[in-house]
């Protein structure tokens, strides 16, 4: 149980200091003088990218509870 804890620490701390921008994007964003845009297109990128994950989470979250609640 506490190594699962870690591993989730270390899974959130590393996917918040994720620079989540393809090549292209960085390429013509760095060329920009102020980086607001830039933050703002990483921070819609990582958005997108949780959406998923929470998703999937959820319904892993609802089939265990099901699961766990038959077995009673």
């Amino acid at each position: 149980m506490k190594g699962k804890f870690f591993f989730f620490i270390f899974s959130v701390i590393v996917f918040v200091n994720a620079n989540a921008q393809c090549a292209m994007c960085r390429a013509v964003l760095e060329s920009e003088e102020g980086q607001g845009a830039a933050q703002g297109i990483n921070d819609g990128i990582v958005y997108l990218m949780l959406i998923p994950y929470l998703l999937i989470g959820g319904v892993a979250f609802v089939i265990y509870k099901s699961y766990h609640k038959l077995k009673k």
